[in-house]
């Protein structure tokens, strides 16, 4: 068993060492979320709630300094929206459905994370009544253009 423990550990270590390559600290939990907020936006606690409705554990860290934030992190300026997470080793941007944070853990991609740029109505947390505009998630990765990782709402 000796042998096992060792593999355990090198495992850690290299999961380490990829979370901090990418300039993230390694999540303590799989599957919990820190939510990176302005204390003042509705929309954003909106978004924290649709998160814990769908199961996930959430922590929420109010900030001032946004923009430092998501330049941190890593998030391009073309895909920002009002708040910004962190979850598995992944950054999620802006109003993505439970639903797709799960499956990109799930499928464990080789990307930065997931956003929806803007604040799309219909998206979780921007509900207006039963309007759902037509919106895409984007997977994004540093050295690649984002691709379309799942689109919602009405379909033209």
């Amino acid at each position: 068993m000796a042998g096992f423990g060792a593999v355990v550990a090198i495992a850690l270590g290299v999961a380490i060492v990829i979370e901090s390559r990418r300039g993230l600290p390694p999540t303590a939990d799989a599957g919990a979320i820190v939510v990176y907020k302005d204390a003042g936006c509705r929309c954003c606690t909106k978004w924290v709630d649709h998160l814990r409705r769908a199961g996930f554990s959430v922590a929420v860290e109010n900030r001032s300094d946004m923009a430092a934030v998501k330049r941190d992190l890593g998030v391009p300026s073309s895909l920002a929206s009002c708040h910004t997470a962190q979850v598995d080793g992944y950054v999620i941007e802006g109003h993505v459905p439970a639903e797709d944070i799960r499956a990109l853990l799930a499928r464990r991609p080789d990307a930065d994370g997931l956003a929806v740029p803007g604040m799309p109505v219909g998206s979780p947390g921007m509900e207006s009544g039963s309007r759902i505009d037509r919106y895409d998630v984007l997977l994004f990765a540093s050295e690649r253009d984002p691709s379309v990782f799942a689109t919602h709402g009405a379909q033209f």
